[in-house]
């Protein structure tokens, strides 16, 4: 959830800094996951200011450039050549001084430099609009009606709002904080600073032309329905102040009346929505639901088929206008046209909302909120809030009382709690004055007293808060963990080690290889987004584990494959340009075998991609290729004992357009290929990327009852002798050093190819590799005519196996 700095301070007034707030909300339990900056407009129009034009001269050098001295406060006059055609003498214009960097609506962004134009001297830019991304017009320079000073700010003219946005990562018990007054309720209780009352005052029907009845059937999913009517209104684009609102916490501008519908939403938390009440038969609500299999349209231009328990807002004859606390129907929507709307600010049931959201798989702000508990309290002060503003941007009147339909009054929660108890849980004794003076800022009433018992009463927006342990965790996060001193006398009698299992030493082992060649390991989110999985039929949807209770439609399935979670972070270094990536992680992938039965593999994965290392003044860098990560699986096996992998190459699995497989005899251990370009494009991932996937399973198995063997180093030295084969091209390598070992497993102690070479020359279809061999005999020096014979046959079994001819 975004929060905007300004528009808390409407709430609260504070007086310390980014960082203190920061560490505040985090330490209240509103953890801030991360802070922007915000800008209305991107620069802020820093560098520019107000000018006036004193004299414009036509070029002597070019008959479509004119000069001009310009005003912009400083003891001396700026000569600017400027080529609009509409630029003249006593304008005020927006000017670019030296050193300023511009963001125009198109195109990069450019820095004013001092410099001459045909022979005459430039010492700025007389700006368009589409120069400093205010608009799309270039037919000529901006011409301000406007007596401020010349050199004042250019962003003081325009209002540039600027603004610091906290990312907060709100837990799921939190609702009462998923607002701008919600977080403000908390900081007030925390720093005990005070919090500016919510004022409707002002609030009061000019008329009573357009009244609607109420009628809640279904009084167990909606437990209060409020509304009220304004008519006379324009729908047209919201104003500056509150489009940049909107902006700053990520949400897209769409027109006056649903803008303040959010806006009223993310300040206050109570979601509203408007209707066009002239869509709305006989000016009647019915809250109720509709038979299963009905059809409704939403907003977003989609037929749903309705199920039995999905609440509905309709009108008398039944029509749907609404699903409840999820989404608006697109017939009664507000649009340009839209004269008169019905404004609804409801209460309505969590488990309701929860289930028609999931059933629908429509994720809004408004289900959020009611999924996880509103304020049944808020909803007529949101009301008045949203129609005042209404009033006052889109014009028209209000034409109806409040309207409020109540069948019964949601209680506080009623909680006893004993402040020797909350002592003993914090660890603290915290006097019973401050204790009551944090329940007071909280807004929970201590209604009775019974020596050290107190009873409270509790609001019913604090879903969270309904046993005693609650009300300790809500002192001591209002208090401060950090307050809670550590006893200098705090220890334990009972330390627990165990020796590490196989299993952990061979992760250890494998991270220690990968750390010690430039590798970094992420932990990625093991929830995905089926998306992922449609451009990728070889993953069978059907074994998709999905996630009923969806934190959001793009983490709606445990993933498959660990490929995809990594190309997020491939994507996100590559964008925050950091391209040279070696990324590894152990981690789970899931599937569902078949119904209500799932499997979980271990898998170590690992990506590579960009250069092979960081550029060196005496070293040349290249790119990273495919034979670098085959390399490295080779060195990860081999450091764990497993020597007799064999390699087989594909062409084409579920993610690779070509690789290799791993295998120790018939089982596949392992992976390692290029990602193919469908992939990569769903990340927008424009640079090659290398794949490993091993089984951690299949490789444990492979060294859990492995005795490992120590032999002296041989006193004897080794030879080298090579080979150049011709060989038809799909002889592989491995295929050589297999049928090598075959032959020789005695003396031979490595194989490695050393040069490949194709050329017509050798016939069609055919390659040569050069071959080294590395003999050794522990028990003597090796002669010529061992060697030779030895290497003869080699020779003869690669003629009669493989066709080889040897090149002399």
């Amino acid at each position: 959830m975004k929060v905007s700095l300004n528009w808390l301070k409407k709430h609260i007034d504070l007086d310390i800094s980014v960082e203190e707030l920061s560490h505040t909300l985090t330490m209240t339990g509103l953890e801030v996951e991360g802070v922007e900056h915000f800008e209305s407009i991107k620069g802020s129009l820093a560098g520019l200011v107000i000018g006036e034009v004193v004299s414009c001269e036509k070029h002597p050098n070019a008959d479509r450039l004119k000069v001009t001295k310009v005003d912009v406060g400083a003891e001396d006059l700026l000569s600017i050549v400027c080529g609009a055609p509409n630029v003249d003498k006593g304008q005020k214009v927006v000017v670019a001084t030296i050193g300023a960097t511009l963001y125009p609506s198109e195109g990069d962004s450019f820095k004013i430099k001092k410099g001459k134009i045909r022979g005459e001297l430039s010492e700025g830019m007389i700006c368009a609009e589409d120069e400093i991304g205010l608009g799309a017009s270039h037919d000529g320079i901006m011409v301000l009606d406007t007596d401020l000073p010349n050199g004042t700010p250019a962003k003081d003219f325009f209002s540039i709002e600027e603004d610091t946005v906290f990312e907060i990562g709100l837990t799921p018990n939190r609702v009462d904080a998923a607002s701008h007054y919600g977080v403000a309720r908390d900081l007030h209780a925390v720093l005990d600073v005070p919090l500016n009352k919510l004022d409707s005052a002002a609030f009061k029907p000019d008329n009573n032309s357009k009244v609607f009845d109420v009628c809640i059937e279904n009084k167990a999913a909606c437990e209060r329905y409020s509304g009220v009517s304004i008519t006379g209104i324009d729908v047209a684009p919201s104003p500056t102040w509150l489009q940049n609102k909107l902006k700053a916490i990520g949400l897209a501008p769409i027109n006056n009346v649903v803008d303040i519908t959010n806006y009223v939403m993310h300040d206050l938390g109570q979601p509203l929505h408007a209707f066009d009440a002239d869509k709305i038969a006989d000016n009647s609500i019915v809250i109720k639901n509709l038979s299963s299999g009905t059809t409704f349209k939403t907003l977003d231009d989609v037929e749903r088929e309705l199920h039995e328990e999905d609440l509905m807002i309709c009108d008398s004859k039944g029509n749907g206008l609404c699903i409840a606390g999820v989404f608006g129907g697109l017939g009664s929507g507000v649009s340009e046209q839209t004269k008169s709307v019905f404004l609804e600010s409801a209460y309505f049931s969590a488990d309701s909302v929860r289930a028609t959201s999931q059933r629908h798989g429509l994720k809004t702000d408004a289900a959020f909120r009611f999924e996880r508990g509103a304020d049944p309290n808020m909803t007529i002060v949101a009301l008045k809030k949203a129609a005042l503003l209404i009033k006052e941007i889109a014009g028209g009147e209000i034409s109806s009382d409040i309207i409020d339909s109540y069948p019964s009054k949601i209680e506080p929660f009623r909680v006893e709690v004993s402040l020797d108890r909350v002592n003993r849980l914090i660890g603290k004794d915290i006097p019973s004055d401050t204790v009551k003076g944090i329940l007071n800022r909280l807004e929970i009433e201590v209604t009775e007293e019974k020596g050290d018992n107190l009873v409270l009463s509790v609001p019913p927006y604090r879903v969270d808060v309904q046993r005693e342990a609650d009300v300790v965790e809500e002192v001591l996060r209002i208090y401060g963990y950090n307050s809670i001193e550590i006893d200098d006398n705090l220890g334990s009698n009972f330390l627990s080690y165990s020796q590490k299992n196989i299993s952990e030493k061979v992760e250890d082992r494998l991270s220690q290889i990968l750390c010690a060649r430039g590798f970094y390991e992420i932990l990625s989110n093991p929830l995905t987004s089926s998306k992922y999985l449609e451009v990728t039929p070889e993953y069978d949807a059907n074994e998709n584990v999905d996630i009923l209770n969806m934190l959001s439609e793009d983490l709606d399935v445990m993933r498959q494959s660990l490929i995809f979670s990594g190309l997020e972070s491939v994507a996100r270094n590559i964008n925050h340009q950091q391209r040279n990536i070696k990324l590894f992680e152990f981690g789970k992938e899931y599937k569902k075998v078949k119904p209500r039965e799932y499997s979980e593999k271990e898998v170590l994965a690992l990506w590579i991609s960009g250069k092979n290392k960081d550029e060196n003044w005496n070293e040349k860098v290249r790119n990273s290729d495919f034979y670098d990560l085959a390399a490295m699986g080779d060195i990860l096996l081999k450091g764990i004992g497993i020597q007799n992998a064999s390699k087989i190459e594909f062409g084409n699995n579920a993610w690779g357009s070509y690789g290799i497989n791993y295998l120790v005899g018939s089982t596949v251990i392992g992976t390692v290929g290029v990602i193919n370009k469908t992939i990569l494009n769903l990340f927008k991932i424009k640079q090659p990327v290398f794949y490993a996937e091993f089984s951690l399973a299949e490789v444990k198995s492979q060294i859990v009852n492995k005795k490992f063997q120590f032999k002296e180093i041989s006193k004897f030295p080794s030879v080298r002798r090579d080979l150049s084969l011709v060989i038809d091209k799909g002889i592989s390598f491995q295929k050589i050093q297999d049928l090598s070992f075959k032959i020789e497993n005695r003396l031979l102690t490595g194989v490695n190819v050393f040069d490949i070479y194709e050329d017509k020359s050798l016939g069609d279809n055919k390659k040569s590799y050069s071959v080294s061999f590395t003999l050794q005999d522990n028990q003597k020096t090796l002669t010529d005519k061992v060697i030779d014979k030895t290497m003869n046959r080699l020779i003869k079994g690669f003629e009669d196996e493989y066709g080889a001819l040897i090149r002399k």
